[in-house]
């Protein structure tokens, strides 16, 4: 696999500029920590609420949400699945660091939407050894916005269940529209 970082010098997927796409970002931090001065924060959300989202880099969730630093802990992956280690972030967020409030943003056009099952069986077939992960692919953006919401509801390990609620990003408009969970 190729990505952007790794590209050789000339292809179509060569980011501009001297270096690797960490190179770029490392210089990127530098100048931010020049200028950086300790907002003095807790770890604890401003605003007690935890956000699970997709990965997609087209979702800005601070701006799209109105977020500041310190509002909210945000929890990505692919699909904003609710999978077993996105449970255990919840888990620690709440019992921890004080979040009473689950939003779960999916969002029009994901990827998972047109991967199956079989991607781990490739995966399989190509480096030797199956994934213990599921891919958890879906086809009714809706109704996984609805099992993962479920998934939120009835962990043993949350405390604070009831306010869940789930919602679609439309990635042409950047408008979210709220998944009725029944």
């Amino acid at each position: 696999m190729t990505t952007s970082a790794s590209a050789p010098a000339g292809s179509g997927n060569a980011v501009p500029g001297p270096g690797t796409v960490t190179d770029r970002l490392i210089e990127a931090n530098e100048r931010y920590a020049a200028a950086f001065t300790d907002p003095g924060m807790d770890a604890r959300p401003v605003l007690h609420v935890a956000v699970v989202a997709c990965m997609d880099a087209r979702l800005d969730l601070h701006d799209a949400l109105g977020l500041s630093l310190g509002d909210c802990h945000t929890i990505r992956n692919a699909g904003g699945v609710v999978t077993d280690d996105v449970i255990r972030s919840l888990t620690i967020s709440q019992r921890a660091l004080g979040t009473r409030s689950v939003v779960l943003i999916h969002h029009t056009n994901c990827g998972l939407e047109s991967l199956t099952e079989e991607f781990r069986h490739e995966l399989e077939m190509e480096v030797g050894q199956r994934p213990a992960w599921a891919v958890e692919a879906f086809r009714d953006v809706d109704q996984d916005v609805r099992q993962s919401m479920q998934r939120v509801r009835t962990s043993p390990f949350l405390l604070h269940t009831d306010d869940v609620r789930g919602f679609v990003f439309d990635v042409k408009t950047g408008l979210l529209r709220e998944v009725d969970p029944a």
